[in-house]
């Protein structure tokens, strides 16, 4: 009886739950992805991404070609095209057992529902696993078996989960066939090409390297150093983590393995606080469908009246809005796909209170852009800067983005780096160029006054209370 992998959000062969339990069977096994370019469009996922994921899953085939299992690519449309096209496969190739690790987005579980329904009617048993999380989703509840709303009881609570669970890493299988070869998916899907240059290295060897040389180098100064854009101080893993090339478990464990060695604990406990982020995140999505459908986790906010978006949406996107710190942001994500986590935080908080337009449409702008773009943590960030979701920032906190530039790009560096117009400028006047003085000719003034803006934004935000 022969055993299908269906990878999806998790392009590995370590510690993979739904891998190491279909080897464990001692039966044939056999690997698929399905390839699904108009759902991506309907994700809005960026080329940056897709070249990200179909180079993984490409060198993920490689990979268990030693194990003995083949991989085929299967070529959909849409997650409603695909559940024939796995069916007929199944048929075709005289599966009994299909295994695969849970997604939690709306679209995907429905998909998996309908899935498991096709499946069961052809006699094709369906094992799903509960992988994306360092603790399995769901399973991080109060007292009353409510889920969290708010990230620092969360993170207690995941704390003590992972004192008391140990968890653990699910082995790299070993062969279960003779060596097979290597299947390739070739080319680009229509509507992704010209992505932007690969920002990290391919496969999962590179992955862990990047994580030992992160945790080895860099993660003691994490605390200091990870709201400097100019600076390297971030782990830039979250495009392994986003696309599953890396678990959430591997970078916990190591890191917990490192914390051992002793060195600075500070900066290692922060960035492991961000794993606890993301899990959070992971569980918003899953309790609170609502969230990837377009709606804002406080129901209340949605009697918000967002501007039209107009040319002011156009100025942001393009990195033209005449606020330095924002267009050097907005122009690193356009250039490279990536952008620096304070500065999502600045971006986003400048579209949605100075500018007052939608969260939704910058939600929809960095997942078409971004080669980490991941659902739950993009969601979890843009509702959090806008005030509409869980654990959110006060209506009333909203970021002076000159404030922070000048706070955590002291020197113009970053801003130099990707508006070459203001490069001339002092360390002071870099931040506000309009603030005295003749701004460099090209350069735009503020499409937006922010002390005024601020008010107005504060204003609406009161006003739902009345």
């Amino acid at each position: 009886m022969t055993q299908l992998v269906w990878f999806r959000n998790d392009l590995r062969v370590a510690d993979n739950d739904a891998l190491t339990a279909a080897c464990k069977q001692r039966q044939p096994v056999r690997a698929c992805f399905i390839v699904t370019p108009e759902q991506w469009h309907q994700h809005d996922w960026s080329p940056a991404r897709v070249r990200f994921v179909l180079d993984h899953a490409n060198a993920l085939s490689e990979e268990l070609t030693g194990l003995g299992i083949p991989m085929s690519f299967i070529t959909a449309t849409t997650f409603a095209d695909s559940i024939e096209k796995l069916e007929d496969f199944c048929r075709r190739e005289s599966i009994r057992h299909v295994h695969f690790n849970e997604e939690y987005g709306v679209n995907e579980r429905r998909r998996d529902k309908t899935v498991k329904q096709a499946l069961d009617s052809i006699g094709v048993a369906v094992n799903k696993y509960r992988d994306q999380t360092v603790a399995p989703v769901g399973s991080i509840l109060t007292q009353q078996e409510e889920p969290y709303s708010v990230f620092t009881p969360f993170s207690r609570r995941w704390r003590s989960w992972i004192d008391e669970a140990q968890p653990t890493l699910f082995p790299v299988p070993g062969p279960v066939g003779e060596a097979v070869e290597a299947v390739r998916y070739e080319g680009i899907p229509k509507g992704f090409e010209n992505p932007p240059p690969r920002l990290v290295e391919t496969g999962e060897d590179a992955a862990h390297r990047q994580l030992e040389q992160f945790l080895d180098n860099r993660a003691g100064d994490y605390k200091d150093l990870r709201d400097l854009p100019a600076v390297d101080g971030t782990s830039l893993l979250s495009p392994y983590l986003a696309n599953g090339v890396l678990s959430g478990r591997q970078c916990l464990i190591t890191a917990r393995q490192h914390q051992g060695m002793g060195g600075n604990q500070e900066g290692l406990a922060t960035w492991t606080n961000e794993i606890a982020w993301r899990d959070f995140y992971i569980n918003i999505l899953y309790h609170y469908p609502r969230v990837s459908m377009h709606r804002a986790f406080k129901p209340e906010t949605e009697a918000l009246q967002w501007n039209t978006p107009g040319e002011n949406f156009e100025a942001w996107k393009a990195g033209n809005t005449g606020i330095p710190i924002v267009d050097a942001a907005m122009r690193q994500l356009n250039q490279t796909g990536w952008m620096h986590n304070r500065l999502r935080m600045i971006t986003a908080m400048f579209l949605t209170k100075n500018l007052f337009i939608d969260w939704r449409l910058g939600e929809a702008y960095f997942m078409s852009k971004l080669v980490d773009g991941f659902l739950a943590s993009n969601n979890g960030g843009w509702q959090w800067s806008a005030s509409t979701g869980t654990d959110a920032a006060p209506y009333f906190r909203v970021f002076n983005p000159a404030t922070q530039s000048e706070r955590f790009d002291p020197d113009g560096k970053f801003i130099r780096r990707y508006v070459p117009e203001l490069a001339k400028l002092d360390n002071k006047r870099i931040h506000q160029p309009w603030a005295g003085g003749v701004i460099p000719g090209g350069y735009p003034r503020p499409i937006v006054d922010l002390k005024e803006s601020r008010k107005e934004a504060i204003s609406k935000f009161q006003a739902l209370k009345n």
